[in-house]
């Protein structure tokens, strides 16, 4: 199991908008492609030196074909819609994290 992290910081003039933009649309529409089974979006409690609000955003997918999946038929897509909506106000890095172990008591 792979877990796609996007790490946003937002902008605090559009970060109302954004933030119901992720939960209404974007999120779903990242579900919607069938390629991540959930999505979890979690504040993240630092102050950042640039400003701004900071979220991470982590999407299970179940292997690395699937991932590169995404990569190759949506991944632009969806990313072209927060550049349009939001240039200039955010700014993102993604990574890769293998789940080596989970536990639910």
């Amino acid at each position: 199991m792979l877990i796609y992290n996007v790490t946003i910081n937002i902008d605090e003039s559009v970060h109302d908008q954004w933030l119901s933009w992720m939960r209404d649309k974007h999120v779903p529409d990242m579900l919607a492609t069938g390629k991540f089974s959930h999505a979890k979006m979690v504040k993240v409690l630092v102050e950042e030196d640039m400003g701004g609000i900071t979220y991470s955003v982590q999407y299970t997918t179940k292997d690395r074909k699937t991932l590169d999946s995404y990569y190759k038929e949506d991944a632009d897509r969806l990313r072209s819609d927060a550049q349009k909506l939001f240039a200039n106000k955010f700014v993102a890095f993604r990574t890769e994290l293998e789940v080596i172990s989970q536990q639910i008591p």
